[in-house]
């Protein structure tokens, strides 16, 4: 099954922290990317963070300093960890990754997304 599975979300007070993952399933030649997008009601879905497989990482400017996006290279997972929470920060949150399944076949996956309520 060549699928991505999220874990992490919650409801949690402003202030507070999260941390999310997702997992990369199937077979794996090589991960190129992988990151987190979120999405509103109404919105359109908008980037949080993401790294390269150079390592490299991006962040949106509203989270930049709060958030941290971290990868497990052997168990081809991300993370993002989120500080400092804030009631703007809640939406589904969705993994995103571009993954070669073998030297010819590429393809980008989404996660079932999760959600995240931060409460006032």
């Amino acid at each position: 099954q060549e699928h991505m599975v999220e874990s992490g979300g919650g409801l949690v007070q402003a202030g507070a922290s999260l941390r999310l993952s997702c997992a990369a399933s199937g077979t794996i030649f090589r991960v190129e990317s992988m990151g987190w997008y979120r999405q509103v009601p109404g919105k359109q879905r908008e980037l949080v963070a993401t790294i390269i497989r150079a390592g490299n990482m991006n962040y949106a400017d509203a989270v930049r300093g709060r958030f941290t996006i971290s990868r497990d290279i052997a168990n081809n997972t991300v993370f993002l960890q989120m500080n400092t929470l804030k009631p703007e920060d809640t939406a589904v949150y969705y993994c995103n990754a571009g993954i070669w399944r073998t030297n010819t076949r590429f393809a980008m996956y989404w996660g079932q997304g999760t959600q995240v309520t931060v409460s006032s």
